[in-house]
């Protein structure tokens, strides 16, 4: 029996960690790595597993001195906090075991502060690495021969992390992805197929997270509608379990843009009662798109800003990704993502510099190009040399971007645009399917009121500028005046929040205190 303590190490503040607003959430983190909870499931019963997520509790460095196996994880935006863990494992004599994004593109990075790496999934070569262990023989590097089958996945072990710690809950339905952008590590990661997760599998990783006290969860998929004809199935079942329990879960995910192709697709996710879909638009610039192979943004028919509001019109907020710096990018990109964000009516959109991950195809291209920095902290906040533009301006840029969509009245006029003058209809079929039982309609209705309370009254003692109390009870009472909804008021109280949060952020970054965390 082995003692195995697995740790996810705390993130830098960054536009989707929510720092700045968590306390005003009574959170301590915003949402669980999958991971965590994942390999505790995956370790034979008769190991002990300890799992400490840095981002709710600090790391107790005398148990993981006491413990068999120390197990570190971690993403990009994490690995300089990842080398200070296992700095100090290793000062402990720690055996220290290394998986997770990171390594996995960049396997030698840590050197000989890791024991034994884990490249890739981890499924089949987790168990293999432990059972070996045990037998007193172990390798030094585990990589599996084939992608995960993902209906042998099981359900993770949610009841060994304090989720009451967590804004949102995290599952995972499928894996991969099927397009080719040039930039992104999840297609070396997870590969181009997507894989999913039988019905029974979802369902039961569904009411496991529920019965955590967790009713709102972050679909983890880069991209949930890889596979159309699958995803479809599995939301069938979904619907038809949302409506026998009366609709006790609120979604979020991620997309392709081509949801908007799809009719039934909008309509069973909105069924399905996910609230909110997060796409990687990356940019206006078509040029752009092409250059870095993200055809399915530019395919004929819709606009990309028509297909964003055909979503959005379905029932769904559309949150996004956006990115500076293209080979194509020139001074004048930087008015056109405004002008796209604006019109789009995003209220959510998380801008970033083109960086480039190694074994990505954008990485092998721009190092055959000598336009690398090898940097590892990066005073300009990317390792890509621009082709149009200088270092310094991609940087100011962005910046001003950044703060010109988070201005109070910017951001709040966008809000308004879709909540109030398009009034598109959040949870709506949540909503109809509780008018049949009117006693559950009324204690979620207010459940929504006294979160938005909450939210508001921690605002107000909180939030130290007075003029950013004063915008939000304007849009919060205007607001009211005009949509008398208690979803919506929830849903205003959040974004409140998370404007705090950006907003904040946005001037730390511009004052120095940080360079780039988005």
């Amino acid at each position: 029996m082995a003692h195995i303590v697995l740790i996810n190490p705390r993130f830098e503040a960054s536009y989707w960690g929510l720092e700045h607003a968590l306390p005003l959430f009574d959170a301590k983190a915003n949402l669980p790595v999958a991971c965590l909870p994942l390999l505790a499931a995956l370790t034979p019963s008769e190991h002990r597993v300890t799992l400490i997520d840095e981002n709710v509790e600090e790391i107790d460095y005398d148990l993981c001195a006491r413990a068999d196996i120390v197990g570190v994880t971690g993403m990009i935006v994490q690995r300089f906090r990842m080398k200070e863990i296992l700095t100090e494992l290793k000062h402990r004599s720690c055996f220290v075991v290394v998986g997770g994004p990171w390594i996995t593109v960049q396997e030698d990075y840590f050197g000989d502060l890791v024991d034994v790496a884990f490249i890739g999934e981890a499924e089949a070569t987790w168990p293999c690495f432990l059972a070996e262990w045990a037998e007193g023989r172990h390798a030094s590097r585990y990589e599996q021969a084939d992608r995960t089958d993902m209906t042998t996945v099981p359900i993770p072990r949610f009841d060994l992390l304090k989720m009451d710690d967590y804004a949102v809950g995290s599952i995972q339905f499928s894996r991969g992805c099927p397009f080719t952008c040039e930039f992104c590590d999840i297609i070396v990661v997870f590969g181009r197929k997507p894989r999913i997760k039988t019905s029974s599998q979802v369902l039961a990783e569904m009411e496991a997270l529920l019965a955590t006290g967790m009713d709102t969860a972050f679909i983890v998929d880069d991209n949930l509608i890889g596979n159309k004809k699958a995803i479809k199935e599995v939301l069938r079942d979904v619907i038809a379990w949302q409506a026998r329990h009366n609709y006790p879960m609120t979604f979020v995910t991620e997309a392709s843009i081509d949801l908007a192709d799809d009719g039934e697709l909008m309509q069973m996710m909105v069924d399905a009662n996910i609230r909110v879909v997060f796409i990687g638009i990356e940019t206006p610039n078509e040029a752009a798109l092409r250059e870095t192979k993200k055809l399915q943004n530019v395919r004929k028919g819709m606009s990309m800003l028509e297909k964003v509001h055909t979503i959005q019109r379905a029932g769904i907020e559309v949150w996004c990704g956006m990115i500076l710096g293209f080979d194509s990018d020139d001074a004048t990109i930087f008015d056109a993502q405004r002008a796209f964000i604006k019109e789009a009516r995003i209220v959510n959109a998380m801008v970033g510099m083109l960086s480039a991950i190694p074994k990505t195809p954008l990485h092998a291209r721009l190092a055959k190009e000598g336009r690398l920095d090898p940097s590892d902290k990066q005073p300009y906040g990317t390792n890509v040399i621009p082709l149009q533009l200088s270092r310094e301006e991609l940087r100011d840029g962005y910046l001003s971007v950044m703060g010109d969509l988070h201005e109070p009245k910017a951001f709040f006029d966008r809000l308004d645009a879709l909540y109030l003058d398009e009034r598109i209809e959040p949870e709506r079929t949540r909503l109809l399917h509780l008018r049949q039982h009117p006693l559950q309609l009324v204690r979620l209705n207010a459940m929504w009121v006294f979160e938005a309370f909450g939210i508001f009254m921690r605002l107000m003692r909180r939030v130290p500028e007075p003029e950013l109390r004063r915008v939000y009870r304007q849009r919060l009472w205007a607001m009211l005046k005009r949509r008398r909804s208690p979803v919506v008021m929830q849903i205003y109280a959040i974004k409140c929040a998370m404007h705090y949060h950006a907003y904040t952020m946005i001037r730390q970054m511009r004052s120095g205190q940080i360079v780039n965390s988005f």
